[in-house]
C-alpha cells in the first residue's frame, strides 16, 4: 500500500493524484455574467449537490496552480451573484471541453463552443440552448478555503429554477439516465459516460433493518466464491428463509438432482451451491440464494 502525505508532493502533483481517485466527478457547466454583461462558459468538476431544503448546489473554482490567478467565473460571481449551471450528456462534452479554453476576458465561450443562448426566467446569466438541465441559481455565499494556487473557492448557490427537456425524463417526470447519459471526470484527461450497460440498481436500506454481514454463517461468510458485494446484498435482508420454506426448497427437482450428484463429494456440493447461489444474487433473487446457500447435504 502506497502512502502518501500532502505536504511532501508539489500541489499540482498532489492535485493529479486527488482528482484520480476522487472520481466520477460530475461536471457543473456554469454559466455567468460580470456587471458589464460579458458572458462566460466553462465546466467545473468540483461539483455536487448538498441540500434539499433549501435546494443547494455547490461548485469550486481553484485558484490556477501556476500563478495563482482567479477564473472568470470566480470573479463574476463576485461581480454578480447569480449562475446557471447545466448539466449535459455524451452528446455534448467535446463542446463543454472546449469551453474550458482560457480564452482572455470578454470571449464569449458560448459562441467559442458553437451553442446557443437563452435567456433565464430568473437570473441574467443565459442558459445553453442545448443543454438537457438547466439550473438557474442565486449565489448566496463564496467561501474561500485558501489564498495559494490551488485553494478552492466554494460557490454556494440556491436553485430558483430547474429547465428539464422532456426527451431525458421517464413516466415518472424524474430524469432517465439512460436517456441523459451524463458525463462525468475522472483523473488527467480522462472522462466517463453513464451508459445503459454500465448502470446496476442496489435496494436501498432505509425502510429494512438488515440482519448485516456479521450474522451470516461462517461457511458463507467465508465462501471463496462469493465477494464483498455478494455478502452485502446478503446482509440486506431483515430475516433469513424459515424452516417450513428451506424443507419445500429442498424437495424441488434441482435440489434433489444435485443431492444425489454430490451425496459423496461433500466439498463439490458446497461450491456448487455457492456458484449457483452468486448467481441468483446477481440476477437479483436474493431470497433463492438464501434458500440455495442455507440446504444442507442430507436430507431435511
Amino acid at each position: 500500500m502506497k502512502s502518501i502525505y500532502p505536504k511532501d508532493l508539489k500541489t499540482q502533483d498532489l492535485q493529479a493524484v486527488l482528482q484520480s481517485v476522487v472520481a466520477p466527478r460530475p461536471i457543473a457547466f456554469a454559466s455567468t455574467i460580470d456587471k458589464e454583461g460579458n458572458v462566460n462558459l466553462s465546466p467545473f468538476s468540483f461539483f455536487n449537490l448538498f441540500s434539499a431544503n433549501p435546494p443547494i448546489l455547490v461548485f469550486s473554482p481553484s485558484r490556477r496552480v501556476r500563478d495563482n490567478s482567479t477564473k472568470h467565473t470566480l470573479d463574476n460571481v463576485l461581480e454578480v451573484p447569480e449562475v446557471v449551471i447545466h448539466v449535459v450528456g455524451f452528446d455534448l462534452v467535446e463542446q463543454l471541453s472546449l469551453a474550458s479554453t482560457e480564452y482572455p476576458k470578454g470571449v464569449n465561450e458560448f459562441v467559442k463552443a458553437g451553442l446557443s443562448s437563452l435567456k433565464s426566467d430568473l437570473v441574467s446569466p443565459p442558459r445553453v440552448k442545448e443543454a438537457p438541465v438547466a439550473i438557474e441559481c442565486r449565489v448566496v455565499e463564496v467561501k474561500a478555503l485558501g489564498t495559494e494556487g490551488g485553494a478552492g473557492n466554494l460557490v454556494i448557490c440556491e436553485v430558483v429554477k430547474i429547465h428539464l427537456d422532456e426527451k431525458i425524463l421517464d413516466e415518472n417526470g424524474m430524469a432517465d439516465p439512460r436517456k441523459l447519459e451524463p458525463v462525468a471526470r475522472l483523473g488527467g484527461n480522462w472522462y466517463s459516460r453513464v451508459t445503459s450497460e454500465s448502470l446496476f440498481q442496489i435496494p436501498k436500506p432505509l425502510t429494512t433493518l438488515g440482519i448485516g454481514v456479521d450474522s451470516i454463517p461462517d461457511i458463507i461468510r467465508n465462501s471463496p466464491v462469493l465477494t464483498g458485494n455478494n455478502l452485502g446484498r446478503l446482509g440486506n435482508v431483515e430475516q433469513l428463509p424459515t424452516l417450513e420454506e428451506l424443507v419445500a426448497f429442498a424437495q424441488t427437482e434441482p435440489m434433489v438432482e444435485m443431492r444425489i450428484r454430490f451425496q459423496n463429494d461433500p466439498e463439490s456440493w458446497l461450491d456448487h451451491l455457492h456458484r449457483w447461489a452468486k448467481e441468483e444474487l446477481e440476477k437479483g433473487y436474493v431470497d433463492l440464494a438464501w434458500k440455495i446457500l442455507l440446504q444442507k447435504q442430507d436430507v431435511l
